[in-house]
């Protein structure tokens, strides 16, 4: 408590808050839409509680994670050198989550585009194993993305409390926005394939930063700005050209 009160007292310490908040919550989008794909393939009475449990398990994960901030530190120190290139603990989770990643959107296109092959369909057929698969699959990106988030936090800031607020905050966005993104979603059949190609662009991103490769995440986030404003603007053009289609059925 004492450690506490005189962080109240600086300003500098709100300021870093804020910032982090903002910057937890920005990095779990990437968090939120691969949920919110992935227990849209649930049955409609699972989806909800999936969602609740992965969001539960990235919120206890990261938390986790702040209580060994020493052993987190480390985990960027080099482990092993490759073509001349070091690699630590840190960059190996980031690949081997990128290659999920990429691998995830490249099946869901695929099974997107070409639904009648049920092989390729890498949901078990049964709930429970439905639901097994989907909460793993959580946990596992879960991981990914809360070690880059508590790396990202200790870079910001050394308090620990602030680091704690700022991540519960973010989930917290995380858990009351799940539900509306998920649905919007799965109401836009064309969103799904641009969540889809956004899962694939931060897989990617995950890779090139696994091994060495700073790609700044303003430009990723731009960019995934930039095209979802675009298919706003598809969807407004397509409904519009559907009231006229239905108008022009009714006047005739």
């Amino acid at each position: 408590m004492q450690d506490i009160i005189p962080l109240l007292q600086d300003p500098a310490a709100w300021v870093a808050l804020v910032t982090l908040v903002v910057m937890e919550i920005v990095l779990g989008i990437d968090n939120l839409i691969f949920i919110s794909i992935l227990t849209n393939k649930l049955p409609q009475e699972m989806r909800e509680k999936a969602r609740r449990i992965g969001i539960g398990l990235a919120l206890v994960m990261r938390l986790a994670l702040l209580g060994t901030v020493a052993w987190i530190v480390q985990l960027t120190t080099p482990v092993f050198e490759l073509f001349g290139q070091g690699f630590s603990w840190k960059d190996m989770i980031l690949i081997a989550g990128g290659l999920f990643l990429v691998w995830k959107a490249t099946k869901e296109i695929h099974h997107s585009v070409d639904p009648v092959d049920k092989e390729e369909d890498f949901i078990a057929s049964t709930a429970s194993t439905t639901f097994a698969s989907a909460i793993g699959q959580i946990l596992l990106l879960d991981l990914v993305f809360s070690i880059d988030s508590i790396i990202t936090a200790v870079g910001m800031t050394p308090h620990v409390p602030i680091m704690v607020v700022a991540v519960v905050a973010a989930v917290t966005v995380m858990l009351v926005a799940a539900t509306p993104l998920a649905n919007f979603i799965e109401k836009n059949p064309t969103i799904v394939m641009l969540a889809l190609a956004f899962l694939m662009m931060i897989g990617t991103t995950l890779i090139a930063e696994g091994m060495g490769f700073h790609v700044p995440k303003g430009y990723v986030y731009a960019a995934m700005a930039f095209s979802a404003l675009v298919e706003v603007l598809n969807m407004f053009a397509r409904r519009k050209r559907e009231r006229d289609r239905k108008l022009n059925l009714t006047t005739h």
